[in-house]
């Protein structure tokens, strides 16, 4: 059989209506339009956390937030909590990391159990399972999240020393003088970055990418490449020329209304007031932002361009499996909020394109599906790909391989839900809320969305009627019953999580037909609330003439 393999590309903080298959009118995406009309791309796919770290933490575990644990960047991801490199690991699959995780490691559990950080296993704890062949997180290089990156290193090889290299040629601007500009200041987003784009981070991550499968196919291995890349994430600011094919007539219009600012809901009035919501409903902001933003994405579009042509040489795309998604949104001052926190679509809502090679998916390649799916619905569908067994009692998403293969029926998933605890923001202050009433949960049948907190009144949009998500209704009498039949549908999903993940279903399963004629604690030493000799006698019969309809062999007999 031929091997198989999987490219998951993640990019960050990029918005699902950004690319032109999605209905862009300006920004051209040709290299992610082509791979859409090759798979399925589905217009309804949520994150399960708004935030960078617990949305990729439920991507590496197929897990949501309530029950993996790490509900906020920086909060580590505990020890013991299965991914998806130890999944595909056990089916033979090499699975490693080029790019971001934004994974904080449990160091305290690794202590405590023992175990040493730099050791494999320690590795594989510390990465989110995955091999670490090129981690670069961005940010400062002191960071927690990587601490030494390999990018550093490769632009000071390159002439362009500095103490964080990162920042000071990559992610800053220069002016005509060679000014050196803040990059982390929105007012030069409009100016080239620093470096030239060679040596810029996406192109850097996608050579990296090409290395590592060139690497694990001379080795004849299946691999799982998790190509990350940390744009158009912030800090706004990209090479030339891209920093100026996007002017501000390029700029849509805000998804915004006045009624939005009057008399909002308390969480949503208070992430209003951040500095960052406050300066994106500036439109000389958004003019400014907005077109590097797309300037970030097209440099993503062509190092895809010239990603895929490497794969085509090569034949993968006969064998690979290949995703293309985000870890969340970007509000870009829609509802008159920046950054990503809350629950609008534009935050919330990602883009989620899936090429399945196999000839079973030519009947849905170039579609469109609006089925409701969720960012832990990846992991199940990578191992029922490599032909791995089904993990349901671990793995609490579900595999797409019938959907891209044309093959569901009936409903697909009744609800998704995000969930977002902003007790480390400044909302929570703001509030005046303890750190237990900051949980937010969002759950969304496709007609309406419920935003649910326990301190806060709910917010509630019909995304049918109002799909721009402009109204908010949560607070109506006259949709009272829609509030309360999604809280119930809410208060179930959290009644039910699935934290029994030692054993599986089966194991509780296995005896339910010997239960059914006879009570299989009946044995040596374990005779739990029988009356008598006779009631004892009875049992044992009943188990007597079970065995002889089964005829088990004896070596099967209980």
């Amino acid at each position: 059989m031929m091997r198989r393999n999987v490219l998951f590309i993640m990019c960050d903080q990029l918005r699902f209506d950004y690319l032109s298959c999605a209905g862009h009118r300006t920004l051209d995406t040709p290299n992610i339009d082509r791979l859409a009309s090759r798979g399925v791309r589905f217009t309804n796919a949520y994150v399960q956390s708004t935030v960078c770290g617990p949305s990729r933490m439920s991507a590496y575990t197929g897990r949501y937030v309530r029950s993996h644990g790490s509900t906020q960047n920086g909060v580590p991801l505990r020890v013991g909590e299965p991914t998806l490199g130890d999944h595909l690991r056990e089916v033979g699959v090499r699975c490693a990391l080029i790019g971001k995780t934004h994974m904080a490691a449990d160091d305290e559990g690794m202590e405590r159990l023992g175990i040493d950080r730099s050791s494999i296993i320690g590795v594989h704890i510390a990465e989110c399972g995955f091999e670490p062949f090129e981690r670069d997180d961005g940010l400062h290089p002191s960071t927690a999240y990587d601490p030494d990156p390999a990018y550093d290193a490769y632009l000071r090889e390159h002439g362009f020393d500095a103490d964080n290299p990162w920042e000071h040629w990559a992610n800053s601007g220069e002016g005509r003088n060679g000014e050196n500009f803040n990059g982390w200041l929105l007012v030069h987003a409009d100016k080239a970055a620093r470096i030239p784009e060679e040596h810029s981070e996406t192109p850097y991550m996608t050579r990296r990418a090409m290395r590592f499968i060139e690497e694990a196919e001379a080795a004849g291995q299946s691999w799982c490449a998790h190509l990350s890349y940390i744009k158009p994430h912030w800090p706004y600011i990209v090479p030339a020329p891209y920093h100026a094919m996007f002017g501000k007539q390029d700029v849509q219009p805000a998804v915004r209304s006045e009624a939005e600012r009057l008399s909002p809901n308390p969480v949503y009035g208070a992430f209003q007031e951040e500095r960052y919501s406050r300066n994106f409903s500036r439109d000389e902001v958004r003019e400014t932002v907005i077109p590097c933003y797309m300037g970030l994405i097209k440099q993503i579009d062509d190092q895809l361009g010239h990603l895929f042509a490497f794969m085509e040489e090569r034949g993968l795309f006969e064998n690979t499996m290949i995703v293309f998604t985000s870890d969340h949104g970007d509000y870009l001052g829609d509802h008159w909020l920046g950054e990503k926190y809350m629950f609008h679509d534009v935050s919330v809502k990602v883009p989620m394109i899936v090429y399945d090679p196999s000839k079973e998916a030519d009947a849905s390649r170039g579609t469109t599906s609006d089925a409701l799916v969720e960012m832990i619905d990846l992991a199940p569908t990578f191992l029922d790909h490599f032909g791995g067994k089904a993990k349901p009692h671990i793995l609490e998403g579900r595999s797409l391989l019938s959907l891209l293969r044309a093959q569901s029926s009936g409903a697909w998933r009744r609800y998704a839900i995000s969930e977002y605890d902003f007790s480390a923001d400044m909302a929570r202050l703001k509030l005046n809320l303890p750190v237990g009433d900051c949980k937010l949960y969002m759950i969304t049948d496709g007609h309406f969305k419920l935003i649910h907190g326990e301190a806060t009144p709910p917010m509630l949009f019909d995304v049918t009627n109002d799909p721009r998500e402009l109204n908010d209704r949560g607070r109506d009498p006259a949709s009272a019953e829609t509030v309360a039949h999604l809280r119930r549908a809410l208060f179930h999903w959290l009644a039910t999580p699935r934290n029994r993940i030692t054993v599986e279903d089966s194991w509780l399963t296995a005896d339910d037909d010997k239960m059914r004629h006879f009570d299989p604690l009946v044995g040596p030493g374990v005779l739990i609330g029988y009356w008598d000799e006779a009631e004892l006698a009875g049992q044992h019969e009943a188990r007597r003439k079970w065995l002889e309809e089964t005829e088990l062999p004896v070596n099967q007999q209980p």
